[in-house]
């Protein structure tokens, strides 16, 4: 959870002293992370010259010394074992653990094996910076070289909010100062892992503060987009696990809006754990701050939208994304929001956000909107 904001955090706010080497898509896993290093697309796994192209190029750049100074990559995982292979080929100066939260779940079963599997990145790292309010204590303890970072609870790295500003501080020193104002919480957790790893490699309060300012919003994680009637849409499209949503939600509830309208997709991927994960969803949400609740999916629409009904919101159950962005064109409010968030197969929440647009140019900043991605929607869905 958190993982691709973080890491254009990371590289945004590590560009303002370093030369910076990243990649803003999903090259999280052992064939694509080495791609990042030289800036490399994947060639299709059928085409040999292509790879032995990548090898040369690859070469090339190592033999007319290596332009950058920082790489930061994102490591990916859907099951047990996965993070323990990248140590075939990588040593990593600092690894950030952005949380331990249930996700996976069909794979994993249980948290204790998620947080694992998260952890066993420590054994490729010199040092381990983690999320204090979203990792358990008791999956830290033993972490050699440790440090932490949080906004709940005390650590190596805090950030304290009042009256719309934002201090980040560490052994009572400040970092860095911020307006809140249209910050959300994961954003926060973003800037602060991101001011915590910039102050580790040296860069001045200056720097981290100009390091953030620089920090661009991210494709499907909170992102503010204009909505119809002057309304306020946060995507949330990419992806969607119980702790992400209940942030989500968290945060929507701080906002100010005479229309709070939350669109709820399904969570996938949790196993046995789905019934009751989407009911601790349900029973989430709040009727003195929701105008209206929208779910999208199976186990979305059979055990969250009941759970909320029972707590007192009205809900509305759909199965194509595209039949709700048509359902709330007609009654958003001026300065509505609208907290858009779901999984990707079966929901692909991002095409209700299209439908709701003030400008249909932002589709360009929506997920999963290549030719591939639209033709599998075209097939999943009919308008």
């Amino acid at each position: 959870m958190g993982k691709t904001s973080t890491k254009l955090a990371l590289a945004s706010t590590l560009a303002a002293k370093f030369k910076v080497r990243h990649q803003e898509g999903n090259y999280n896993d052992l064939v694509t992370v080495p791609l990042v290093f030289f800036g490399e697309t994947t060639p299709s796994l059928f085409n040999p010259l292509a790879w032995l192209g990548v090898f040369w190029r690859n070469q090339k750049q190592i033999n007319n010394n290596y332009p950058y100074e920082i790489v930061v990559l994102e490591l990916g995982t859907d099951g047990p074992g996965q993070i323990s292979r990248f140590s075939s080929y990588l040593k990593l100066e600092m690894a950030v653990v952005t949380a331990i939260t249930p996700e996976h779940m069909e794979f994993f079963g249980t948290l204790d094996a998620v947080a694992k599997e998260e952890m066993a990145v420590s054994n490729l790292s010199t040092i381990v910076l983690a999320n204090k309010d979203l990792c358990d204590e008791k999956y830290l303890t033993g972490v050699y070289d440790l440090l932490t970072y949080g906004v709940e609870r005390a650590a190596d790295y805090r950030l304290t909010t009042k009256a719309g500003k934002a201090i980040i501080t560490t052994e009572q020193t400040e970092l860095a100062e911020l307006d809140t104002t249209e910050k959300t919480d994961p954003e926060l957790y973003s800037i602060l892992a991101a001011a915590s790893v910039a102050h580790k490699f040296g860069l001045r309060a200056d720097e981290i503060e100009k390091g953030i300012e620089a920090i661009k919003p991210v494709p499907g994680r909170m992102r503010r987009l204009k909505g119809v009637n002057k309304s306020i849409i946060i995507d949330e499209t990419y992806n969607a696990s119980p702790d992400a949503v209940k942030m989500a939600l968290a945060s929507l509830y701080k906002m100010d809006s005479p229309q709070k309208i939350a669109v709820l997709g399904n969570m996938n991927e949790l196993g046995a754990s789905s019934e009751e994960e989407h009911r601790r969803i349900g029973e989430f949400c709040d009727p003195k701050q929701l105008s209206l609740v929208l779910t999208l999916g199976p186990d979305a629409n059979k055990y969250l939208a009941p759970a909320a009904e029972a707590k007192g919101c009205k809900v509305i159950t759909f199965d194509n994304p595209y039949t709700i962005g048509d359902y709330l064109k007609p009654i958003i409010k001026p300065k509505a929001i609208i907290l858009i968030k779901g999984s990707q197969n079966r929901v692909f929440a991002e095409e209700a956000v299209k439908v709701l647009l003030a400008n249909s140019k932002d589709e360009s900043k929506l997920v999963r909107q290549s030719p591939q991605w639209l033709r599998t929607k075209e097939k999943a869905f009919k308008r």
